[in-house]
């Protein structure tokens, strides 16, 4: 029963932590990103 249990926190676990972290990760860069693009619209359609 210990075994499988293991197995299944090394086989599910890594991953789905990894995969959360790089999501929190990249959200914020992409909100900041989106904010930049919104801005250069702004620029460019005021031109």
């Amino acid at each position: 029963m210990n075994v499988d249990m293991f197995s299944y926190i090394t086989d599910y676990g890594f991953p789905m932590i990894l995969s959360w972290y790089l999501l929190v990760r990249i959200e914020g860069k992409l909100s900041k990103l989106t904010e930049v693009i919104g801005e250069l619209s702004y620029n460019i359609a005021m031109r």
